[in-house]
């Protein structure tokens, strides 16, 4: 038997999005903006809601824990890539690089759920509005944003543990600006087939579970507006979710943004392979 030549590493490189030096001032300032703009604005929501009693419904409250969740999702991986860029160092230890991915998937999954839970609010509000107090009374709510949150942790701490098993062998590039797992995934030396069995089925219960269920409550929702007779009643009913709806475009087209961004290099066979 031939002796192996994997090992564990003990660092990462993140290329981020160029290497261009003239380049580099510009990137910073657009993701520090983009990221103060974030924060702040979610910050401000949340303020708002926990100050203003006529806010305090469950549409409010959902969404202040989406902005909460915004925050944490969006600071798991943006500080670290502003850090690189202004040391001009792109290394992150495995460490932090597997703790990263930990928090990236928990408020990444947290992020989806919490639209699937605010598009079931809508639902209800719409379609049964008699009954709306009644069905979302502050127990219910809280509940559902804790299973959210169960899940969520569970998952990601499920993957996290088995790309602990994961060995490479030697220091690898990673041809993005944040530890990602398909990634690491891609540029292991040891087997990831159950990592990617488990990975593609969280990404058909996880994923494709609550935006069907989305799609499920903006079928019935736009059903119950076409019964409504005024066309000013049809907007002013539809505009309670042009908020909600908004975000879930958002999101989900930033998330297949990225996901594009990253299986394009691989098409084309560009992606860094172990030194």
């Amino acid at each position: 038997m031939e002796p192996s030549n994997e090992t564990q590493i003990s660092k990462f490189l993140l290329l981020g999005f160029s290497e261009e030096p003239g380049l580099q001032p510009l990137i910073f300032g657009f993701f520090l903006s983009m990221y103060l703009i974030t924060v702040f604005g979610n910050l401000l929501i949340i303020l708002a809601i926990s100050t203003d009693p006529n806010l305090h419904t469950p549409m409010y409250f959902f969404l202040a824990n989406l902005s909460f969740v915004d925050i944490c999702f969006t600071s798991t991986t943006v500080p670290k890539m502003l850090v690189n860029i202004r040391t001009q160092n792109k290394v992150i230890t495995y460490e932090d690089c597997i703790t990263q991915i930990y928090f990236f998937i928990l408020f990444g999954v947290l992020d989806v759920f919490l639209l699937s839970v605010m598009a079931y609010d809508r639902f209800v509000a719409i379609c049964h509005p008699l009954h709306y107090t009644i069905i979302m009374n502050p127990q219910l709510c809280g509940l559902l944003v804790l299973v959210s949150w169960i899940m969520s942790v569970l998952y990601s701490l499920l993957q996290t543990l088995m790309a602990f098993r994961l060995s490479f062998c030697t220091e690898v590039e990673i041809p993005h600006f944040f530890c990602e797992l398909n990634q690491m995934l891609q540029l292991a030396c040891s087997d990831t087939f159950l990592n990617n069995v488990v990975m593609y089925l969280a990404a058909v219960l996880l994923g494709g579970g609550p935006f069907a269920g989305i799609l499920y409550s903006y079928s019935k929702i736009v059903s119950s507006i076409r019964g409504i007779a005024s066309a000013k009643g049809k907007y002013k009913t539809f505009s309670t979710c042009a908020s909600h709806l908004s975000v879930v475009c958002l999101f989900y087209c930033t998330m297949l943004g990225v996901y594009l961004a990253l299986l394009l290099p691989r098409a084309h066979g560009q992606v860094p392979q172990p030194r």
